[in-house]
């Protein structure tokens, strides 16, 4: 066995291995009691409404700040378990001393913001505590708003207890965290002469792994910081405004169904549904040429469009469908490159986590634009995609291999025994333009179906035994994410303040200046943001930037929308930050340079399906206009 990493915590023994379960167990208790209010009041609502012509009274206040309460609780538990999303993957290359000196330097600028989000949290907690104002059943603000800080100070502990191995270097953590601290609460200098050391100081920190809402909400305290604030006056504008803008996110009416669609996801990748799945797909398409490669496309596809993030889909299938692929004949290098491509499709299909992220970003930054219609616009682009990746996969797939014969009696026994699992994408879309239900309610009706089918008709997953284990494991990914989202508003709205967005669209209109030059410097910006950024840091980032510039050309929202996510699709395969490539270097076992050559030929089909999907707006625009959802 290899030594452990110098970032790996050593267990805790005695005490504080029985309070640490006990705070362990107690977290997940929570997470799962949270997230199933979450599912089931809507659902209520949804049948007093229609059944009874009444409802609960502040329902989506609740539903909304439960919302906040998991992106909080699911933020300290992805901490908890060293699985915050970093930008940087040069911690897994460095050995001994420089890995030791990485550790420490990321998580002593990452524990001093942490520290300072806990500090700005509770400056707006107490601000409110003092305004008196309330939500549903008379439950003051500041009650809730107390989690913020509470979580931001468990965020700074465990990236401490995760920064290096020994006491000795977590010490030493502490030390420089807590004196960075102080020199930017009591600095002798004006906060505006320090900003640029600091943000070079964050930089650093963050190629050397510090994850990726240290970097955003970093950004977002240094800069409001450079603006004056002053502590000992009392004065909680303007860093305090982080949380705030943290706040205002779960304000939102349609951020609910994020954590939703994506436990549907979770009910379905922990389940059987991976081999009932593949078994009707493999079925129908296996006896054509390539047609595990076609089943590869589909089924990855499905998954990640419930999931809301391909890594999922990759550690769920992967282990089913590469033995599938070699035994068809398909070389190492070329199943590990479909593979891992394959597990980037299904982002452009509803009910997507990114498409949902999108509409909400894109309607706060003035775009005309709806969750139906982002839904809808996604559509064909999402179908060209499959098809380009598994016509390259056909075109791969060898001569000889030897295909099943295909079996009408083996199919429809397929199709029947996974009858309830292809029925979901039925029950998501019909709740949604069916009219009974809002999107909430139709992601609520999602969740709890899937939830429903997996536990009590297949029995693939125990209720009192797997069920917990599956939300928790959900309550950490929407954790992870709504923690990035919240920062980085702040971080956004920043730029908004200081009107970068109209300086870029100023520059752009003096430099560009015709629609299509704009939509090719536009991919290669995001090609080259897709290489640096996640999926979800670039929606919260770039977004509000872009959407003033395509009004401007007089690009369709909803295709800039797809456009936008196609791009960063594509960004799932591109190193240095393409999510698929580490985690199918993990899942396979094989070093990232052999992962980086497998997807070559992928990545070039994919870019060609990107330009088609660039270039012809019809794609993107015909579903919405057609169905009447266009804006």
């Amino acid at each position: 066995m290899s030594e452990p990493s110098a970032t790996e915590p050593a267990p805790a023994t005695g005490a504080a291995a029985r309070l640490g379960h006990w705070l362990r167990q107690g977290e997940n208790l929570i997470t799962v009691l949270i997230l199933g209010a979450l599912m089931l009041l809507p659902l209520a609502e949804m049948i007093l409404r229609k059944g009874f012509d009444k409802g609960i009274p502040g329902v989506h206040s609740i539903v909304q700040h439960c919302t906040m309460l998991i992106g909080i609780l699911g933020g300290a538990i992805a901490a908890r378990e060293n699985r915050l999303l970093s930008m940087s993957a040069l911690p897994t290359v460095l050995k001994g001393g420089w890995k030791t000196f990485a550790g420490v330097f990321s998580g002593s600028v990452a524990m001093m913001i942490a520290v300072a989000l806990c500090v700005a949290g509770w400056l707006f907690t107490d601000s409110e505590r003092q305004g008196g104002a309330r939500i549903a059943l008379e439950i003051p603000v500041w009650k809730v708003l107390i989690f913020l800080p509470i979580g931001f100070g468990l965020v700074a502990w465990r990236l401490l207890r995760h920064s290096a191995s020994s006491w000795k270097w977590r010490i030493a953590t502490l030390a420089i965290a807590v004196t960075l601290f102080c020199i930017g609460w009591k600095t002798p200098q004006p906060p505006q002469s320090l900003v640029i050391a600091a943000v070079v100081l964050l930089f650093l920190a963050t190629v050397l792994g510090a994850p990726v809402f240290v970097t955003l909400g970093g950004a977002a305290v240094i800069l409001f910081w450079g603006q004056g604030y002053d502590p000992s006056v009392g004065d909680i504008s303007p860093i305090a405004s982080v949380p705030l803008d943290h706040y205002r996110l779960t304000k939102d009416p349609i951020l609910p169904t994020v954590p939703l669609f994506t436990l549907a996801g979770y009910f379905l990748a922990e389940g059987g549904a991976s081999k009932r799945l593949v078994r009707v797909f493999h079925s129908l398409f296996g006896s054509l040429r390539g047609g595990t490669a076609i089943v590869t496309c589909i089924v990855c596809a499905f998954f990640t469009t419930f999931t809301g993030a391909s890594g999922v889909t990759i550690l769920a299938l992967g282990g089913l469908l590469m033995p599938v692929l070699i035994a068809e004949k398909y070389s190492e290098r070329n199943a590990l490159g479909l593979l891992t491509s394959a597990g980037a499709l299904g982002t452009l299909f509803a009910p997507c986590l990114p498409l949902i992220l999108y509409a909400i970003i894109a309607t706060n930054a003035g775009a005309n634009i709806t969750i139906k219609n982002i839904f809808l616009g996604g559509a064909l682009p999402g179908l060209v995609l499959v098809i380009a990746t598994a016509a390259l996969g056909i075109w791969l797939s060898p001569q000889s291999g030897e295909r099943a014969t295909f079996n009408a009696r083996e199919a429809g026994a397929a199709i029947w025994q996974a009858k309830w699992e292809l029925l979901l994408p039925a029950v998501a879309f019909g709740g949604l333009f069916g009219g009974f239900a809002t999107p909430v309610e139709t992601a609520a009706l999602t969740a709890f179906y899937a939830f429903f089918v997996e536990t009590f008709v297949y029995r693939d997953l125990k209720l009192f035994k797997d069920v917990p284990r599956v939300i928790t494991e959900c309550g950490l990914l929407i954790g992870g994410v709504l923690l990035i989202l919240g920062v980085a508003l702040a971080f956004t709205n920043y730029l908004v303040d200081a009107q970068v967005a109209t300086k870029a669209l100023e520059w752009t209109q003096e430099n560009i200046d015709s629609r299509i030059m704009f939509l090719l410097a536009l991919n290669v910006l995001l090609l080259v943001v897709g290489c640096l950024m996640d999926v979800y840091s670039a929606i919260i980032v770039v977004v509000p930037l872009l959407v003033p510039m395509g009004e401007a050309f007089g690009i369709h929202p909803v295709h800039l929308g797809i456009i936008f996510l196609a791009n960063l699709e594509l960004g799932f395969l591109t190193p240095p930050v393409g999510m698929n490539l580490f985690l199918a270097s993990y899942r396979f076992n094989k070093p990232l340079p052999e992962v980086y050559k497998s997807v070559v030929p992928m990545v070039a089909v994919r870019l060609v399906a990107v330009l088609l999907i660039t270039y012809v707006p019809f794609l993107s625009t015909w579903l919405p206009g057609w169905l009447g959802e266009g804006p």
